[in-house]
């Protein structure tokens, strides 16, 4: 790997969307089957909303657009689980 991953001049906090989407939406997906109800509705919103973003801003040329795309997915995933699964309680 000859690129440093020290930041550069010309990174800027987008970076940190995808990664950030990528996290949350494994928690929400894997906390959705552990019954972590109130916290996997606010990651898997959250993993949404970060990861909306960094695929705005990877198209643009900052960050990255697979841990964007990601953690969409699985914050999707989690967050439709979760409605469900309280749907089918009520």
């Amino acid at each position: 790997m000859t690129s440093s991953t020290a930041p550069g001049d010309t990174d800027s906090p987008a970076t940190a969307l995808g990664p950030t989407a990528l996290i949350l939406g494994a928690f929400s997906a894997v906390g959705t089957w552990a019954f972590l109800i109130p916290w996997t509705v606010l990651a898997g919103a959250l993993a949404v909303t970060f990861g909306t973003m960094g695929l705005h801003y990877a198209r643009k040329g900052t960050g990255r657009l697979w841990p964007a795309a990601a953690g969409t997915t699985l914050g999707a995933i989690g967050l439709i689980g979760t409605i469900t699964l309280i749907w089918s309680l009520a």
